[in-house]
């Protein structure tokens, strides 16, 4: 985030101030996944030391990972969440009625024909990037109760990063996926049969009330339409070439153990597929929220 009095580095027309914030960005965000990390006593009652070191990382990465103890489940989801400002929970049609939702393999039921809840692979996403407008996912919490047997690992990215090597390469790319059809999600069915009208809006856009990035995007190649215009084409495989690179030091991976979780501004992530044990199948709690992160 920057300051309202400040140059706004995500003008296209300011490639000063772009530079200038580009650069102590990149200086700052944290190359391996350990540096993400911050150890916690009682995901409850945070210390002023534990909350400071948790806020540094979101400052420099719009994400942190806490490693609690293990054992406690669901409330701390909520709990952390409020601690850091994240209130508006989306209560979407397979979440649990307290706004959360339990990310399992299901074998049967509603739950069973999406893919978060199988053991597959999941791709590049941010969350909610088929909700309407006015209900943009920009807060995620995933809190670990139980890890696969084995697999499950998550790839992280901040999408200010994303958004600084595309225009870095290539300023036209940013300008592409700013456009308000650069992504449609078609018609669907959610609960119930009920019917999704199809959303389309940009991939990069910028939050009117806070001035911060916001990026709406998925990998997926079915029941995702990408505009047909030329820059809008080569801008997406120029962002899928970088999510794809193993070697870039801006991607971080890892996986979640029991009591740890990450708190994040809906930053790009994946997921690898997973073996699971019958006695303690893999188990996390995911909370979306309409808020970003508000630190004190």
């Amino acid at each position: 985030m920057h300051a309202a009095c400040m140059p706004d580095p995500f003008d296209l027309n300011n490639p000063a101030a772009f530079a200038r914030w580009s650069e102590a960005r990149l200086a700052g965000y944290p190359r391996r996944l350990e540096d993400l990390v911050v150890e916690i006593g009682d995901p409850y009652r945070l210390t002023t030391a534990e909350y400071e070191a948790m806020a540094d990382r979101i400052r420099r990465a719009n994400m942190v990972i806490y490693a609690g103890p293990p054992g406690v489940e669901r409330d701390v989801v909520m709990a952390l969440g409020q601690r850091f400002g994240l209130r508006r929970l989306d209560r979407n049609w397979l979440a649990d009625s307290d706004g959360l939702t339990p990310l399992s393999v299901a074998a049967d039921g509603t739950r069973s024909g999406y893919i978060p809840y199988t053991d597959r692979a999941i791709s590049w996403h941010t969350d909610g990037y088929y909700n309407a407008p006015d209900r943009q996912i920009r807060g995620l919490l995933l809190h670990c109760a139980q890890p696969a047997a084995a697999g499950g690992s998550n790839g992280l990215l901040d999408p200010e990063l994303a958004y600084i090597l595309l225009r870095n390469l290539n300023p036209d790319y940013v300008r592409a996926l700013m456009a308000p059809d650069a992504l449609t999600i078609p018609a669907g069915t959610q609960a119930g049969g009920s019917p999704r009208p199809a959303r389309s809006g940009p991939v990069f856009s910028i939050d009117p009330q806070t001035g911060a990035l916001h990026m709406r995007y998925t990998a997926r190649q079915r029941n995702a339409v990408w505009k047909a215009e030329g820059p809008v084409q080569e801008a997406r495989a120029c962002l899928e070439s970088l999510l794809q690179d193993e070697s870039s030091s801006c991607v971080l991976r890892g996986t979640l153990q029991p009591g740890m979780g990450l708190i994040s501004n809906n930053v790009l992530h994946d997921r690898t597929a997973f073996i699971d044990s019958a006695e303690r199948p893999r188990l996390l709690f995911r909370g979306r929220y309409y808020d970003r992160i508000a630190l004190a």
